[in-house]
């Protein structure tokens, strides 16, 4: 699990890095999407349409609060995240990190959106920890759409594992590869290099290849 102390540090700035630029907010359908599953999730409580109703103030004093539903804590903390309100931070590195893909997707979306420069550190902590693997897609994916200075080094430090032809993690290999790619740092052309003799992923690392820059 990502360690608190990771996140209590104060990291670099992310936006000090000329190549990164904060990614687009995800769609209203794909918000609308959260929400309804969260809805489903809530069974009909009310505090489903509080949460849903409340100000930034509120989301952060109920992510403050103890013996907060999952459902609920998810819900105060993508709504505070996609509005750029960093108390959310904590919160969403834990979902991101959480077993159920869904809720490490939209927190993904929610940190993506944040700009909080602690979150490309926290991403890569999360996606090279080795007893982590299952559930690092989603930071592999976050750690490419921040483009900040950590995301290509824990890309090929995540992939660089991930290279056995049977490694039962190889959508995760994957998306190291077409982050690799969308990155296009030269940096990682040895380790493309060797995921093209991987079944799985030699035709994304091909297309890698032909795109990294000089």
């Amino acid at each position: 699990m990502y360690r608190s102390s990771i996140i209590d540090q104060p990291g670099p700035v992310i936006c000090a890095n000329p190549a990164w630029r904060r990614p687009r907010p995800p769609r209203v359908g794909r918000v609308n999407d959260v929400l309804e599953r969260l809805r489903a999730e809530a069974g009909g409580s009310p505090e489903y349409e509080v949460l849903l109703a409340a100000g930034p103030d509120g989301l952060a004093a109920s992510l403050a609060s103890a013996g907060l539903p999952l459902w609920a804590r998810e819900l105060a903390a993508y709504r505070l995240g996609l509005a750029g309100d960093r108390r959310a931070f904590e919160s969403l590195v834990l979902l991101l990190n959480h077993r159920d893909p869904p809720r490490c997707a939209a927190a993904a979306e929610a940190l993506a959106v944040l700009g909080d420069p602690r979150t490309a550190r926290a991403a890569a902590a999360l996606a090279t920890n080795g007893l982590r693997t299952a559930y690092a897609l989603q930071p592999v994916r976050l750690l490419t759409a921040l483009r900040a200075p950590e995301s290509v080094p824990a890309l090929i430090t995540t992939l660089s594992r991930l290279l056995s032809p049977n490694d039962p993690y190889w959508r995760v290999a994957l998306a190291c590869v077409e982050g690799l790619g969308a990155l296009a740092d030269p940096r990682a052309r040895e380790l493309l290099t060797r995921a093209q003799s991987h079944p799985r992923l030699a035709v994304a690392a091909t297309t890698a290849l032909r795109g990294l820059a000089d």
